[in-house]
């Protein structure tokens, strides 16, 4: 345990400060930043160390390792977020489990999170995934039809709707990626000129989280310069 939290709590720090100062660079608060870290397979022991440097809010692209690692940490206080593309078959442990959903891009998933936090009399903040890469294997809600959606999710009591998330092309070129973040801020002006209220953006992971800060990221989604190199690959 001291050996993860030692290597944990350095790469905390490295990573908050550079988080900072692509903040700086940008003209903009680190206060306005906010580091989501994301733990998908990693243990319960690494999650552990994590906890006890205080970061309880944690994301997940996968429900089943949500529900194991849930169960295996109870004691934990965690906050799991899901941030990977979630089936409607799993909304019911999501709705029991999770603290928040990132990645809420199509209506018969609002549907099924909206029947499931109602039987468990609870409500739960939302992000809608915005597809602004070209991309075929990244999801999101194409961007025309984001309007509509956001109206009608307006009927949908129990999802709180927070702001738009997305996941940038994966490119060499920062001006293409830049562009998919330059984009989802642009949707979230349009949909706030329109009445919603929508105060976040989570955008940029760990290799391209600064481009993601100079476009208006509230939330950056940082797994590898946190935890490491991850030990197997994660399936949705």
């Amino acid at each position: 345990m001291s050996t993860d939290t030692d290597y944990l709590a350095s790469n905390w720090a490295e990573i908050r400060q550079r988080v900072d100062d692509a903040c700086r660079a940008a003209g903009r608060d680190p206060a306005t930043v906010n580091i989501l870290p994301v733990s998908k397979t990693f243990g319960p022991d690494v999650i552990r160390a994590a906890v006890a440097l205080g970061l309880r809010r944690l994301g997940e692209n996968r429900v089943q390792e949500i529900r194991d690692k849930a169960a295996a940490l109870a004691d934990g206080g965690i906050d799991w977020v899901v941030i990977g593309h979630l089936q409607t078959n799993k909304a019911k442990d999501v709705a029991r489990l999770a603290s928040e959903v990132q990645s809420l891009d199509r209506l018969e998933l609002a549907l099924a999170l909206h029947r499931q936090l109602q039987q468990a009399g609870r409500s739960m903040d939302v992000l809608v995934q915005v597809k602004t890469s070209p991309e075929p294997g990244k999801y999101g809600l194409p961007p025309a039809q984001l309007p509509a959606f956001l109206d009608t999710l307006r009927g949908y009591d129990s999802l709180r709707v927070r702001g738009l998330m997305t996941l940038a092309v994966h490119s060499d070129v920062a001006a293409d990626v830049r562009g998919c973040f330059r984009q989802l801020r642009q949707l979230r002006d349009q949909a706030v000129a329109q009445g919603h209220d929508l105060p976040r953006l989570s955008m940029g992971m760990s290799g391209d989280f600064p481009l993601a800060i100079a476009e208006g990221a509230t939330e950056v989604r940082i797994g590898t310069a946190i935890f490491g190199r991850r030990t197997y690959s994660s399936r949705d």
